[in-house]
């Protein structure tokens, strides 16, 4: 008997339940660490994090570092895709500097609020976020030089449509940095039809 794959728009609200109690507090939610400890377990630069306050960091769920891949430079145009509480966003904004422009999107609504509180607090020039899944992305052709991505591709149920989206956004020599879960084997469908596998 097949076991029937989960529709895009359950695997959706399955993400949104699971991070909107996440966007309140990330406490034994994940069996990784988080928080600054986490960032510095990735081989964030202590030096970015510092721009970050503790508040904001202790937020931080990634499960890798996309600046490893390359610095972000100044006057960049950036994308955080996926932006959570905006950990990510912030350091690309310092990278960036004053010419450039930082813009985050999340699916969650809670998230995106928590973002743009941050960018509000610490007065972020250049920056903003909109709430908008990875599979429609609300920016024009071409329209960045770098797009970021942490931990959240996986969470699209067409992933496809997602990295044509991002290829869509950005310039033609841009280039789309991230970091993600990644399986090694099929998964079993008993586990491909399992919704909170698809959440994370």
């Amino acid at each position: 008997q097949m076991i029937k794959k989960p529709a895009p728009s359950e695997v959706h609200a399955k993400v949104l339940r699971r991070y909107a109690e996440i966007s309140c507090s990330i406490k034994d939610r994940f069996k990784y660490p988080v928080g600054r400890e986490g960032a510095l377990s990735l081989g964030y630069d202590s030096a970015f994090i510092e721009h970050v306050p503790s508040g904001v960091i202790e937020s931080f769920c990634g499960v890798g570092n996309p600046f490893v891949l390359g610095q972000i430079g100044p006057g960049d145009k950036v994308l955080d895709v996926g932006c959570g509480g905006g950990v990510d966003l912030i350091i690309a904004h310092y990278m960036a500097g004053p010419q450039g422009r930082v813009c985050g999107i999340d699916l969650v609504p809670e998230m995106a609020d928590k973002a743009r509180t941050h960018i509000k607090d610490l007065a972020l020039a250049n920056c903003e976020v909109r709430t908008a899944g990875s599979e429609a992305i609300p920016y024009d052709v071409g329209t960045f030089d770098v797009v970021i991505s942490n931990g959240s591709i996986y969470l699209s149920p067409l992933k496809e449509k997602t990295l044509s989206e991002i290829c869509r956004v950005l310039k033609p020599d841009g280039r789309f940095q991230f970091s993600d879960v990644v399986l090694k084997d099929d998964l079993p469908e008993t586990v491909a039809a399992c919704l909170d596998g698809w959440s994370g």
